[in-house]
């Protein structure tokens, strides 16, 4: 049946991946919840002429159980009366009547699955339509923020370039002169202490040299 297969699709629809692939989330979500109540209005409605079919195959099965009941009796009376040939007769009838009230189970079981079946699927696309609509204002809510923090966003970045212009670029350039400079004057700096404790060693090393001769000197002396 075409509709139990697309009210199928739809149960599955993971409505976050719809969303996520919509260009236009709140249009595509309200889309979707608008096919379901549609389709769910004409499962109800199949529902219904389905649930009307049973009732009527159900009744003309109890109507030709009914004649065949009343065929037996006529065949009884007729026996009562002696008359087997019309009671023959009278059974013809009542067996012809339960064959037919027989060949009606199998629609009437077949009738009820149908049923069933239509029933399960509108409580599904029921509970589905329930889910889709709560997800649907919180999806929208979350979409609607994103918008418009998407937007404050671009509006606060094109006042911040009108405003500033090139004085930020300038600011930039400037502050980024200023950790050069001070980063040559870390290395500069550590470079002139590195040269003052090699002249302070070199001085301390004279000293010692110096010192070695004199005591040399005086031990020759």
């Amino acid at each position: 049946m075409a509709l139990l297969e697309r009210v199928a699709i739809l149960i599955r629809a993971n409505l976050n991946e719809l969303v996520d692939r919509a260009e236009n989330p709140e249009k595509m979500i309200k889309q979707v919840i608008l096919d379901m109540q549609n389709q769910f209005i004409q499962v109800k409605t199949q529902v219904a002429i389905a649930l009307a079919d049973l009732h009527l195959l159900e009744k003309r099965q109890q109507e030709i159980k009914e004649r065949e009941e009343e065929w037996m009796r006529k065949a009884q009376l007729a026996v009562s009366k002696g008359d087997d040939k019309l009671a023959r007769a009278g059974l013809d009838r009542a067996v012809s009547y339960k064959q037919m009230a027989s060949s009606f189970v199998e629609q009437i079981e077949d009738q009820r699955s149908q049923v069933e079946v239509l029933k399960d699927a509108l409580n599904a696309l029921g509970r589905k339509i329930s889910e889709a609509e709560g997800k649907a204002e919180m999806l929208i809510a979350q979409h609607r923020r994103a918008r418009a923090v998407g937007r404050a966003a671009d509006a606060t970045e094109k006042a911040s370039l009108q405003e500033t212009g090139g004085a930020f670029q300038r600011m930039s350039n400037k502050v980024m002169h200023e950790e050069a400079a001070t980063q040559a004057a870390v290395e500069l700096s550590g470079e002139d202490v590195d040269r003052r404790f090699e002249k302070l060693e070199r001085e301390q090393e004279i000293d010692r040299m110096l010192l070695e001769l004199k005591q040399r000197k005086s031990l020759t002396a």
